[in-house]
Formats: structure tokens, sequence, C-alpha cells
């Protein structure tokens, strides 16, 4: 009978919905938890692809697994559908973003249906349905009551194409991540979200984590947590100039400081300024360029030299000038650094084009031809006073110790995390719970009054001033104060994309939940997530603010554990053919729909798997999905020709255990290519040697988390369902006898002098005489060695022996 993988596959994913084996169940303790974590995909208007089904798929394989191991799995699903991908995807086409994100919903659960994954479905969530963002909002206002959200007004990085702000996490390479739109500084009011209170936090918590290397090394850069010292110079007008320096031990060596183009102190000197017009002019120059071209190393020094304000060094009590450069940005320090042309090389190259001096105070290097970087025990200190013949790695800590007892500089553990832009002036999105009363000033809703509905609106596209298509909604925006009933207004801004995601893990805990985000005993079970697999792009997005989150939750006693997740895995990307990037626009994106309808999803699930290392990119191949679907078809063929006996055949009983083992160690490792590579080569010896039901009942069993259909339809067609009383889904996980991964008899090549004159069947690991017994009395052998003399032996234990003969 051919496999007829269409039916079958739509008759295994109706009987799953019907009869939800999957469920997961909050407080059984007679079997282990184990917390599976999907991300949510975005519903942008183009369906699920290739990229998000590889992850998907891979979590499967590992829930399905557990689950045949004896665990309690919870593996859900849902939906992150605010922010800019659907708000965008709405605008361009002209369709209300909540039409979009029902549409979209519906579209990827019938994808996600037609793979094939093993989702608790009365767990799915939607961070656009008003249950679900009455909590997202709870939270804020938590966080506003503790003092972790507050108002700003700031240089802000403004999209000039989504006319919105974006966080420094959302900008790359000077550009939007989203819409790759220009991207330039705006002073801007925004809400903020104080998660540099908890940078060492999120740092130090690492080491207790089981997360893949990069994934750690990422977030500590991200973070920046440095070690220095924040020195007092001094201007000649009397204002203090406060600066952030890991290298203190260099002050001798500054030449000349520069302050940031947005600092308040220019303002305040203007009078003092003799060429504020320069000065200006650099200013709204400056304005127009992202933090990510002003920071770039290799950019063009810029800046003007402040005439009539210099500032005075501290340690040799010379002046030096002051200049305003766009390098150096308010959000970053203080807003003012130091220049140490001698031993930085963006500080040489700048005093090297406005012809600064250039001051040698470790000696080492040649400071006339570049910065002298090096700051071990070979770098001897110069030119410092009470710091000469010092190395720098003493010269630091005395230099330290010399300003904090001046009284003009102290230890400081700065970051180059910035506090979060929390506000978005757009339509979809929660709206932030708070009304500004001009008597009480910002007020939170009250708890029992959320959630805060987003309005029903006509016109949700931006506007060109910058403010929230919300705000012309008078009869929305005007309210009373909840504090004194006086007149108030909403806040009209909404929260941006990564709100309802930094969250919702806790959500799947206890979904249905109207009286609080998660019960304290499902969060008491559930908690933590036990594997968290994302891509790296989320790295410094989700994953950061979502610790951030957790570990606030945690401080107000609202979740019982410190860390979201236990451990954190990332996939590769799937690149298109010829290795490139999918993207609509290179029209090289696949659509597993096609692939599904012309060979199954059993197949799009495999070739998936199989296409590479999981943790690296690889590069899809239409004509290699193809041996995938061979692979299924000699499954089910070689189920039609087994025998009826249940037995296993002694001679497939090794490499039965062997792949047992080896399916069972590579899963959990996500290493699913070998996988499924120590499963073809057991389909290989089963049709070599014939097999029986029993023996197919182990492959059955193994292949089941990648290709789910056919193999319950082979369970239930071979007898087992019947034997059982089960799916195969809800079989047991077969476990390996280490005894038996090694055969009892193995087949041998004889040789002799060379060439192959027959085989012999031995014990495994035979004696090397009982290995010759055998062979000579091989007919051909016996030939072959007739009057001659037998001068050497060479064994390859189990596999082969090769007779040197001579004539006697």
């Amino acid at each position: 009978m051919k496999y007829d993988f269409a039916s079958i596959e739509k008759k295994w994913q109706r009987k799953w919905l019907e009869e939800k084996p999957f469920t997961a169940v909050t407080g059984d303790k007679t079997r282990e938890k184990f917390f599976g974590l999907i991300e949510f995909p975005y519903p942008s208007g183009q369906g699920l692809h290739v990229g998000h089904a590889r992850p998907f798929t891979a979590m499967d394989i590992i829930c399905r697994k557990k689950r045949m191991q004896g665990y309690n799995v919870l593996f859900p699903i849902g939906y992150d559908a605010f922010g800019l991908p659907t708000e965008n995807y709405a605008v361009q086409h002209h369709i209300h973003p909540a039409k979009v994100t029902h549409d979209n919903i519906e579209n990827f659960r019938k994808q996600l249906h037609m793979l094939g994954y093993s989702f608790d479905w009365d767990r799915e969530v939607n961070t656009t349905d008003p249950s679900y963002y009455k909590w997202t909002q709870w939270i804020f206002l938590q966080m506003f009551k503790h003092g972790l959200a507050y108002k700003a007004s700031m240089p802000v990085n403004w999209c000039t194409s989504c006319k919105i702000v974006l966080a420094n996490e959302e900008v790359v390479d000077g550009v939007c991540e989203r819409c790759g739109g220009e991207v330039i500084r705006k002073e801007k009011s925004q809400w903020m979200l104080a998660i540099t209170k908890y940078a060492d936090r999120l740092i130090d918590d690492l080491d207790d984590l089981d997360f893949i290397e990069r994934v750690k090394i990422q977030q500590k850069n991200w973070i920046g947590r440095s070690e220095g010292t924040e020195v007092d110079f001094t201007a000649t007008n009397g204002d203090k100039l406060t600066v952030y320096t890991t290298r203190c031990d260099t002050l001798f060596g500054v030449t000349y400081m520069v302050i940031s183009p947005e600092h308040p102190y220019l303002q305040q000197w203007k009078d003092q300024i003799r060429n504020w017009d320069e000065v200006a002019a650099y200013i709204e120059e400056a304005a127009h360029k992202s933090d990510f071209e002003r920071g770039e190393l290799n950019k063009e020094k810029t800046g003007v030299r402040l005439e009539g304000i210099e500032a005075v060094n501290p340690a040799s009590g010379k002046q030096v000038p002051l200049f305003v450069s766009d390098y150096v940005l308010m959000g970053y320090g203080t807003g003012i650094v130091m220049g140490v042309p001698g031993h930085d090389q963006r500080d040489w190259e700048f005093a090297t084009k406005f012809g600064l001096p250039i001051v040698e105070v470790v000696k080492g290097g040649d400071v006339t031809r570049e910065a002298f970087t090096l700051k071990d025990d070979t770098g001897i200190m110069v030119n410092s006073g009470f710091l000469n013949g010092m190395t720098v790695k003493e010269a630091i800590p005395a230099m330290k110790k010399w300003v904090t007892e001046q009284g003009i500089g102290r230890p400081k553990t700065n970051f180059k995390l910035r506090d979060w832009v929390f506000s978005r002036q757009r339509y979809w999105g929660e709206p932030i719970p708070l009304v500004n009363c001009p008597k009480c000033g910002w007020v939170p809703l009250p708890e029992d009054q959320l959630p805060l509905l987003l309005p029903e609106v006509d016109s949700y596209e931006v506007t060109d001033t910058g403010e929230s298509p919300l705000s012309k909604m008078t009869d929305w925006v005007n309210t009373t104060c909840p504090k004194c009933g006086g007149p108030a207004q909403r806040e009209t801004d909404t929260m941006p994309q990564w709100a309802g995601s930094s969250w919702y893990f806790l959500r799947y805990m206890d979904p249905h939940n109207d009286k609080e985000f998660a019960s304290k005993e499902a969060l008491e079970y559930w908690s933590p997530v036990d594997w968290y697999n994302g891509g790296m792009e989320h790295t410094t997005l989700h994953l950061l603010y979502s610790r951030f989150w957790h570990k606030f939750l945690y401080d107000i006693g609202a979740v019982p554990t410190k860390e979201p997740y236990a451990k954190r895995t990332s996939h590769g990307m799937i690149l298109g053919e010829g290795g490139e990037k999918m993207s609509k626009s290179r029209g090289n994106v696949v659509n597993p729909n096609d692939i599904v309808d012309q060979y199954g999803a059993d197949t799009m699930r495999l070739y998936i798997m199989f296409i590479g290392d999981f943790e690296k990119a690889a590069t899809w191949s239409n004509d290699a999905v193809k041996g995938s679907k061979r692979f299924l078809d000699r499954v089910w063929n070689l189920a039609e020709s087994a025998s009826d006996s249940y037995d296993v055949t002694p001679a497939n009983e090794a490499i039965i255990h062997k792949t047992i083992k080896k399916v069972t160690e590579d899963i959990d490792s996500l290493k699913m290519n070998t996988a499924i590579a120590a499963m073809m080569t057991m389909v290989n010896e089963l049709s070599a040697n014939g097999c029986t039901r029993g023996d197919l009942k182990y492959l059955i069993l193994l292949l089941n988390p990648f290709a789910p259909h056919i193999t319950e339809e082979l369970w239930e067609n071979l007898g087992f369902a019947a034997q059982t009383g089960k799916m195969c889904c809800q079989a047991e996980w077969p476990v390996a006898d280490e005894s038996k991964t090694v055969a009892a008899t193995v087949e041998m090549a004889v040789q002799v002098n060379g060439k192959l004159k027959g085989t012999i069947s031995m014990p495994t690991d035979s004696g090397e005489q009982a290995v010759v017994d055998a062979a000579l009395a091989v007919e051909k052998v016996a030939k072959a060695t007739e009057g001659m003399q037998i001068v050497k032996t060479i064994l390859v234990k189990n596999r082969l022996v090769n007779l040197i003969v001579k004539p006697r």
C-alpha cells in the first residue's frame, strides 16, 4: 500500500485535537516537570516560514520525547502581536491592525496544526487580548509604584520612517531594526524603565545558569560593566567637569577634554563662549546623527574648540582646551571625557587632527606614531609625578587612592546599558494606565479598572508631529483624576512591542486566571522554564528584558524564582538556496505549505532537522528534501514487509540498542541531524537482516518525535495501539541495554595476501588463533594457502583478517 501522507496526517492532527494527549496538568506530582518554551512568532502578514519552523520542530521533538519518558511537559504557544511588525503591515495595506492580527493568528494556527506540533492548545495566549494585557498593565503599574517607571525628557533615537522612538537595542548599524529607516537624535519626553538598577544582577546571576557561552558573553558585553573612577576636573569659570575613566593612572597625560553636544553646560555657557555661533551650528548638526554613527570608532573625528572656557588638569595643574564633539554621548558616562592621546587611539587621532599636545605617561611605545595602549606589567609610568616607575597595574589603584584622598574623585562602577525607553507614539500597543493631573501629577489607574482598553479608531496612521494617534481621541484622552477627581488626561503613548513578550512565559502557567497573572501554586509548580530556545538576535532584546521583568516580580514576591529560564540555547538560521538570507525581496522565502503539499509534514519536519547542525546556519535545498521523503517511504515499505512476530530478532538487537542510545543522547544535545542519520543506518540494517514487528516497534518509537504522523499510523497498523491501549506518542520511550549494544557475532572479511577470499561469522572480539582457524576452514582460503607458509597474520578486530603467505 502506498504511503498516503495527506490523509494520514489529517487523520492524526484531528485525533490529537480531539483526544488532547499533550495536555499539561498543574500539580501532577506523579511525574516530573519539563517546561519547553516556544517563542512567539510575529504575525506580520507573511505567515510561518521555515526559519520559524526549525526551532519549533526541535522543541517539539524534545517535548515529545520527554513526555514519552514520563515527564509532565508544558509546551504552549502564543502570539506576540502588538507592536511595529503588525502595525507597519496594517498601515502599508490599509487594514486595521486588529483584523491583521486576527487573520494572521488564524493562518499561523492552521500552519502549526499542519506541522503536527504537540502544543497544549488549552494554554494558547495572545498579547493583544485584553485579558492578557490587563496583566501587562498591572506589572507596569507595580514598576511605577516602586519607582522603576519614570518620565524623562532626553535625547532619543527617532526613526524618521516609522516616526517613533526606538530603544538602543532596536537600532542596528545606525538604522531602524524593523524598517531600515534613518535614525536621528531627537529631544523627547519618554516613559523609561530603570533596567540599570538591575545591571549588576543581570550580569552576576548568569553564572548560575545553563546558557550557552556566546549568549552569556553577549549579555555581559551589552550591559558593559566596568570598574573605574569618577574624577572632578574644574572649568576656568569654576564649574565642575566630572569624567568617568577606567584609566585614572593616565591623568598626567590629559591634554584636552571633550563635552557632549547635548550637555546642559553648553546652554549655560552660551554667553561665555566667544564662538557660540560655530558651537551652536555643530550642536544642530550632531542632532541629525544616530548614536551608532557618532560612536563609530573609524569615523572622521569632528569637533569645535570652546573659545573662552578651558579645563584644569587636577593632577598637573595645567589648563587644557575644551572641545564639543559628537563622539561623546550624553547617555553614556557623564557626557564629558578626558583626552589622553598618548594612550587611547581615538584620542590620538583627535589630537593629531586638531594639533593638540601628546604626552607620554606610559613608557613602551612610540606615541608620535600611534597611541600606546598596553596596561599590564610591561608598561612603566613616566612623566607622572608620584606614579613614576610604577607599572600600570600598580599605578591605577595608587591614583584612585590619591584622587579619593584629595576629594576630587571616587571609585565608580559604570555600565554601558541605558534605561529602557518604554513608550511609543503609535496606536497598536498596550495603553499605559496612567493619567496626568494638573494638581496630582502622574497618577496610576486603580487596579480594579484594568484593563484600560485600547479604543476603537478609524485612523491609526502615524502623525507627522510624532504624537500618538490616540492623542486625537479627545473623548478617550479627557478623563478624571483617580486621586482628586479633577480633570485629567490619559497618557497617549503606548507600550513597546517588547512589553507583552517580557512575561508571557508566566501566563502560560495559568492562562485563564482572571484574578492574578498566575496563581502561586501554578508558579511554584512550573517555574522556572526548564529550556528556552531562541534566536541570537533576541539576546539583547527579549532575553535581557524578560530577565529584568522577572527579577522585579521576584523582588515584590510575585514569582518564586529569581531567574525565568534555567537553560538557554540558540539556533542557526536557514538560508535560501545559494546561501543568502531568506527575504521576500530576494524571492527565496520557503513557505512550509508548499513543502507539505508536495511531500508531507513529516518530510518537512525531518528535513529541517537533517539539514545540518542545529546551532549553525544551514542552506535550504529543494532537491535534498526529496531524500527525507525517500527515507519515510523506506520506513513504510519496511513495515509492510515485516514478519508478524512481536519478538526481537537476535541479529537486530545490537543495532536497535545502539540506535536507542544514540537518538536519546542526540535529542538532548540538539544533534537532531545525527539522530536521524542513526535511524537511517538502523533502517539499512533492518532491511538487510529482515525484521519483525517487534524490531520495528523500536524504530517507530524513536522516529515518532521527528515524524509523528507516519509513526502513529504504523503503530496502529502493526497492532501496537491495540496491545497497549495507547497512541505511539503516549508509549514509553525505549531504554538502551548497554550489554546489547555490541553484536553477539560479527561478519569478518578474510584476505590472503590482501585479496578477498571470503567471509566468516565469529563471536564478537574473538582472539587471533580462533579467527585464523575459522578462516582456514573457508574453501577458497584453504585452496589459496595450500602448500604455502603463513608468515604473518594481520587482524583488524571484528572486521577482517589478512593472511600473508609464501611458498614453503
